[in-house]
């Protein structure tokens, strides 16, 4: 399976290009969330709009990247799901795990929203 990983400043957006997310695709998806969070990275978007339809498997990748992302205070958004994967999500009781946003732009505002609260709670902010 490819992807493409487009890197940001704050964060990094992995796109699956196939139309059936199963568990051949999330063990190289999970390797690269792995190689990304110990790379520094702790803000994570997987972009699903290529993705028609995943197994159970499929799904259940997300998790390691959620855990990897919330121990280093950062976010994994899940964009693209089309309805037919917001329903599997509702079925396996997983859609409370994920943090989705329609587009990733949109998830980019999460993300940024999400970096200037721990800014300011770790009192990193610049001072003018």
């Amino acid at each position: 399976m490819k992807f493409t990983v487009d890197k940001h400043e704050r964060y990094v957006v992995i796109e699956p290009l196939t139309d059936f997310l199963d568990g051949g695709a999330a063990a190289k998806l999970k390797g690269e969330f792995m190689l990304r969070n110990t790379g520094g990275q702790r803000n994570i978007v997987l972009n699903l709009c290529h993705v028609a339809d995943a197994d159970e498997d499929g799904l259940r990748m997300g998790l390691l990247a959620r855990r990897l992302c919330k121990a280093s205070g950062g976010l994994f958004i899940l964009t693209g799901l089309n309805d037919r994967l917001l329903t599997l999500l509702k079925m396996a009781n997983m859609e409370g795990y994920f943090k989705t946003a329609p587009t990733v732009s949109a998830a980019e505002d999460m993300i940024f929203g999400n970096e200037i609260r721990l800014d300011l709670r770790t009192g990193q902010h610049d001072e003018v």
